[in-house]
């Protein structure tokens, strides 16, 4: 199991990449942000939108609110800075969330239906946490990629270079 210490850390990384990509995507005209490249959501924003999507169907799930969702795929928000200052909400309510996790509950089995079988699973709540997480990681790389072949530069993603440890460099 992790704990939450693991989980607050990678809530603040979450918001930290977010706030990175956004500050570059911001850059990056609407045309190009919406130019279907071939990803699996065919553009930065509808990776973005998808991104935002999975953060709020999961934590819509953990926190008994049930995210009303679209269909996997459709954007949530066409308008930039709308799915920019959702994006911001979320993961401030990520982050508060995590602060007051317990180990109870990160060890108490799950049950949640999915939105992409549509069946109903049951799995330690921490599991899905973690794939919460694990699923924001993926989909920001496969951003990455999509920003860097447009001649943008996201800059260091990297977990050593959070703010927080920018003390620890000698």
């Amino acid at each position: 199991m992790v704990d939450k210490n693991y989980l607050e850390l990678m809530a603040g990384y979450n918001q930290w990449m977010n706030d990175k990509l956004y500050r570059v995507c911001a850059d990056i005209s609407d045309e190009d942000r919406k130019k279907d490249m071939g990803a699996f959501f065919k553009s930065i924003h509808g990776t973005l939108n998808h991104l935002l999507y999975g953060d709020k169907a999961w934590m819509g799930r953990f926190v008994g609110k049930p995210f009303q969702v679209k269909i996997i795929g459709q954007h949530l928000y066409e308008d930039f800075e709308e799915l920019r200052s959702e994006r911001i909400n979320t993961d401030q309510e990520i982050l508060d969330w995590c602060q007051d996790l317990s180990d109870e509950w990160l060890e108490s089995e799950f049950e949640y239906s999915s939105n992409v079988d549509g069946k109903t699973h049951i799995l330690p709540a921490w599991v899905l946490v973690t794939h919460m997480f694990n699923h924001q990681t993926h989909h920001r790389g496969q951003a990455t990629t999509l920003i860097k072949q447009l001649g943008y530069e996201p800059g260091i993603t990297d977990l050593p270079w959070l703010p927080e440890f920018e003390a620890n460099i000698i």
